[in-house]
């Protein structure tokens, strides 16, 4: 299934670039169970585990561009089972940029993070 609220991209090597605009996007993406958070981005470009990356973030109606970086703890291969869209799992690092981050998507996903529904990691 294709998400067209859901891009990334990458602008040069270890880069990618993240628009998250809606909260049944962002609520797919988050990975909570991670130490100091994650997010699933959707790529084609080959990643290994433990790779460090850096990407820019924009969360929402938020026209500004978040840097953070992090390293991939999660991959899903093309043609993954159950039609999972391909890319990786990237946990943030510990810095305040992360930390800034993870509580704005906590508050904006709130009680949603209760849910049940599947997201593009479990």
């Amino acid at each position: 299934m294709d998400e067209p609220i859901v891009r990334s991209a990458a602008s040069r090597a270890g880069m990618l670039s993240l628009s998250i605009k809606e909260k049944a996007a962002l609520y797919a993406a988050y990975m909570p169970f991670l130490k100091n958070g994650g997010l699933f981005v959707p790529t084609n470009r080959a990643h290994q585990m433990g790779d460090q990356v850096y990407m820019l973030l924009s969360l929402m109606d938020d026209p500004s561009k978040i840097p953070l970086s992090g390293k991939v703890v999660w991959i899903t291969p093309p043609g993954a089972q159950g039609n999972r869209q391909q890319g990786i799992g990237v946990q943030f690092d510990e810095n305040d940029a992360a930390n800034a981050v993870r509580g704005k998507i906590e508050s904006i996903l709130g009680n949603a993070m209760k849910a049940t529904r599947q997201t593009h990691t479990l």
